[in-house]
């Protein structure tokens, strides 16, 4: 049985990525299954830290992304929506060049938090970091930001 309540569109949240962050990083969605969802980003001078490698900053927006895009797909967006709670990630390994994959999993999803297990993996699939993000997930009309 899949996980999602709406069935990712690849196309729908690609283009969810204009004028954000995302499209700043090359972030694209690559696949998914019933029970993950994938993104990869761009390993280069707009993700790099000084030394020439990814920054670790950098995979955390990726490990969000995907994390905060999967949870969006696991919930009745016409009464809810998602907001990161926390995050955390352990760096393994460097990489200079590019992309980074990641794959969001579910460990919880509850009627008002959301735990994912996200591992980003080189272009070769060698372990690069491990993300662990909490999504708080609201009612609509609650505390939304004011625009």
């Amino acid at each position: 049985m899949s996980l999602w309540k709406t069935p990712p569109d690849l196309e729908q949240l690609n283009a969810r990525q204009h004028n954000t962050i995302g499209e700043v990083l090359d972030i694209r969605f690559e696949s998914f299954d019933d029970e993950s969802l994938t993104a990869s980003m761009v390993v280069d001078h707009r993700t790099h830290q000084p030394f020439g490698l990814l920054h670790g900053g950098a995979s955390v927006v990726l490990a969000e992304t995907v994390g905060s895009m999967a949870s969006y797909l696991c919930i009745d967006t016409s009464k809810f929506y998602c907001v990161g709670l926390e995050i955390n990630a352990n760096h393994l390994r460097g990489l200079r060049s590019g992309r980074v994959f990641a794959t969001a999993r579910a460990v919880h999803i509850g009627r008002t938090t959301h735990v994912w297990d996200i591992r980003l993996s080189s272009d070769e699939g060698k372990a690069s970091c491990i993300s662990r993000l909490t999504i708080a997930v609201l009612p609509l009309g609650e505390n939304l930001p004011r625009t």
